[in-house]
């Protein structure tokens, strides 16, 4: 069989540095359990059946979902202790109902009018769905204050069928912050503190809380370590990007997903085209600026002579000093800006040990 590398294989193409990613799910598993914090990371990220089993292995206990696909997925691959961060409305009700059949599963609800379709679905079905209250801790998208947590778990307490578990939050308000990382940390703690007093308040009330979780990657060095949280959900830390790479979220050696593209025009001075645009970059522009990914030089360092900044389907646009210097066929890594929507954008991923290509994997769950 002919060795591949990165050298050979088809452009454009997404690629996964495996000694990477192994290492960013060691380092967050080891840094949540010395905090006595358990991680239940989001699938999303990945969609690969093959990075779960790494995250289980290296202790995680259980994961996120944002899909019903998602769930089925994983239930089907083996995995358990998997919480749907969604709204299960309309037919997604009668699905939790039935993922409450399966295993250690868990809802998202934030209102009375989504508890009724679920508790009609599961009373069809003839199971009890556990459910996490979310608590909007300053995004501004789904959930409830933390004012209203009190009214509104005791308004579920109808619901016969479900069973109040825990609290949750996404404190994703902190990857549109442009400030320091100081800064970024103090917000996310703020949210974590703001979730710890929703569970408090609400156990005196006579409610079992056993869950108080938060999820972010941007927050995954603050949110997480606020006494009194049990687990936390980052999603993006197993591949990192661009994003999080301007939040200070990690260093540019962490980035362990990486779109590789091929020079196939350069028809001006300063401008260079490749064949990789949105269908492999995703269109998820960068939170600080507009540029669609970052170029990277052959040691995988940031390449500063080069941006990014036009993308048309098949076809991106180069700009910059060091343009001019790119010529047709020459090949180059490029950092997207979003590790989860790029991820969606493609079925398969070739996985790097250093410049061989070791093995292909398969996107699963993708929309």
């Amino acid at each position: 069989m002919t060795e591949r590398t990165l050298a050979t294989i088809e452009t454009p193409a997404l690629v996964l540095d495996l000694a990477r990613v192994r290492a960013n799910v060691t380092a967050m598993a080891g840094a949540l359990a010395g905090a006595g914090v358990g991680l239940r990371p989001h699938f999303k990220t990945s969609k690969l059946i093959e990075v779960a089993r790494l995250q289980r292995e290296a202790g995680a206990v259980g994961f996120t979902c944002s899909t019903a696909a998602e769930v089925a997925a994983l239930f089907d691959a083996g995995f358990d202790g998997l919480f749907w961060a969604n709204s299960p409305v309309g037919a997604k009700a009668a699905q939790a109902a039935e993922f409450s059949q399966w295993g250690d599963f868990a809802v998202g609800l934030d209102s009375v009018a989504l508890a009724e379709g679920l508790q009609a679905a599961a009373a069809e079905a003839g199971s009890r769905v556990r459910f996490l209250l979310e608590i909007d801790t300053g995004l501004g998208r789904t959930g409830i204050a933390a004012g209203d947590a009190l009214a509104v778990a005791a308004a579920l307490r109808a619901f016969d069928r479900l069973d109040l578990i825990g609290v949750y939050t996404h404190e994703g308000q902190l990857a549109g912050l442009t400030g320091p990382r100081d800064e970024l940390r103090a917000a996310g703690q703020s949210a974590g503190q703001r979730l710890v007093d929703v569970a408090t308040e609400l156990r005196a009330a006579g409610f079992n809380i056993e869950r108080v979780s938060v999820g972010s990657t941007p927050g995954w060095d603050s949110a997480p370590f606020v006494p009194g949280i049990t687990e936390a959900r980052p999603g993006t830390y197993v591949f990192f990007d661009a994003n999080q790479l301007r939040l200070g979220s990690c260093e540019v050696s962490q980035c362990a997903v990486t779109v590789l593209t091929s020079v196939v025009s350069t028809p001006r001075d300063g401008a260079a085209v490749v064949d990789a645009g949105i269908k492999a970059m995703s269109s998820d522009r960068s939170n600080r600026g507009s540029t669609l990914g970052l170029p990277l030089t052959t040691a995988r360092e940031l390449e500063p002579g080069l941006e990014f900044g036009v993308a048309y389907e098949e076809h991106g646009l180069l700009s910059g000093p060091r343009a001019s210097d790119l010529v047709v066929g020459q090949r180059m890594q490029i950092l997207p800006n979003h590790a989860c929507g790029v991820t969606n954008m493609w079925s398969r991923v070739y996985v790097a040990d250093g410049e061989e290509v070791v093995a292909d994997w398969a996107q699963v769950a993708r929309h």
